[in-house]
């Protein structure tokens, strides 16, 4: 049985979103230098290439072998206000309540030609629009739930009590503007609310999107390091942009590496490989990128 993952990824608008859809899925969104480029929902379906998987297809003969596969969902760009319907509003905020994780592209490029939705480009600001935005959507839902459980509670029900107890917490935590990812529940806890497919409580990647110039050490760019401390404060993870300028990649495999005792003594042995931009990333793949900037 394969596993599957869905990602929303969420953004400003012209911060990237599209771009990165596309690097991902092949998908051939449009990705354009005006907010709302994106109307509709972009979806794309990747497999999660895996060598075990097609061991055992040759091993068992099965009549038909299905692979895990990660289902991206790119929306319109978010504004201050999109829980209460600025911009193109809460509509989109829909369409990722039922991924398993959020992917945050957050601009880290001045350039004069790509406007900017708030006028200038501070990765911090942006992070804090979008989550504050998350965190009212669910703000609204918790909200709504502890309403109809209230009544329910104060007749003696006591599965209502338990859960209204398990929503009180967590609205605590919306209403000072943290996500609920923060809070401490435990996992029966996090069951409870489950079903209500809260935004602010599913894991978050920050990918940080970078010059061109700026790609081969993305951990140059002050706006990188701001964003990437962030992160790290809340135990979430940052990566880069880097469509743009790739030429290769070095590829050995992980378990190669460590039986050679290091990268050189495996490109000795030729275990170091090149590949291109349509290569599909294999898992235990230790990765060295290569750009033209």
């Amino acid at each position: 049985m394969s596993t599957n993952l869905e990602v929303g990824i969420v953004g400003l608008p012209n911060v990237g979103k599209s771009t990165l859809f596309n690097a991902i899925t092949k998908a051939g969104a449009e990705a354009a230098n005006y907010p709302f480029c994106t109307i509709e929902p972009n979806v794309g379906v990747v497999e999660v290439p895996d060598t075990r998987l097609r061991t055992l297809t040759d091993m068992y003969h099965p009549k038909k072998t299905i692979p895990a596969v990660m289902r991206f969902v790119d929306i319109a760009g978010l504004v201050a206000g999109a829980s209460k319907g600025e911009g193109l509003g809460n509509k989109f905020l829909s369409h990722i309540r039922e991924t398993d994780a959020i992917a945050e592209v957050v601009r880290c490029f001045e350039d004069d030609n790509i406007t900017h939705v708030s006028g200038s480009v501070d990765p911090l600001r942006d992070i804090d629009i979008i989550n504050t935005e998350l965190c009212l959507a669910d703000l609204e839902t918790v909200q709504r739930r502890v309403d109809r459980l209230a009544k329910i509670a104060q007749c003696g029900d006591k599965a209502a009590k338990a859960e209204l107890a398990v929503l009180q917490k967590i609205l605590t935590a919306l209403e000072a503007g943290e996500p609920v990812r923060k809070v401490a529940l435990q996992d029966e806890e996090k069951q409870t609310v489950k079903e209500l497919n809260l935004l602010t409580i599913k894991p978050i990647l920050y990918i940080a999107n970078v010059a061109e110039d700026e790609a081969a050490q993305p951990d140059a760019n002050p706006l990188v390091q701001k964003l990437t401390a962030f992160a790290a404060a809340e135990g979430a993870q940052v990566v880069a942009d880097i469509e743009r300028g790739f030429i290769r990649a070095e590829i050995v495999s992980y378990t190669d590496l460590i039986a050679c005792g290091g990268e050189q003594a495996a490109k000795e042995k030729g275990l170091v490989r090149l590949e291109g931009k349509e290569y599909l990333m294999q898992d235990g793949d230790v990765t060295y990128f290569r750009f033209n900037v």
